[in-house]
């Protein structure tokens, strides 16, 4: 029985193996650390060498940001903070993602699987992170 599930399979994708398929069905995975906390939880991944995600850093706080390590970081929100951070006002946060909105979405890109993570106790990472998650469900993403 599973051989001929196999020869289904390799009719269907022009005779590519099983494993190959595999190899190829690898969902892309990103992970946004947003905020202080969120920015401090995506070095320290970087800091350990997590690999297999792209590793993203989102944050209204340039001076916190500099300091992040990921493989991008966008700076939210400058127009309304200057770069300042959102003094613990989370409606803050979520203007700041939603002023950055598009570049939001160009980061998550074609990622299929998108962690979202802040410490949801100041402003940017509380405001910004359902907005986030809200961009990158309208992107396709889980």
């Amino acid at each position: 029985m599973s051989r001929n599930i196999e020869n289904v399979v390799m009719n269907s994708a022009s005779k590519i193996s099983i494993e190959e398929i595999a190899k190829r069905a690898v969902p892309q995975i990103s992970v946004l650390g947003i905020g202080g906390a969120g920015c401090n939880i995506v070095s320290w991944m970087k800091n350990k060498g997590v690999s297999g995600a792209r590793i993203y850093a989102l944050n209204s706080d340039a001076q916190h940001l500099s300091i992040t390590k990921a493989d991008d970081r966008l700076l939210i929100g400058y127009k309304i903070t200057g770069g300042l951070g959102c003094g613990g006002f989370p409606e803050q946060g979520a203007k700041a993602a939603e002023e950055n909105a598009r570049e939001i979405e160009a980061l998550i890109g074609s990622s299929g699987l998108v962690f979202v993570t802040a410490g949801l106790g100041g402003g940017t990472g509380t405001g910004a992170a359902p907005v986030v998650a809200r961009i990158a469900k309208e992107a396709g993403a889980l």
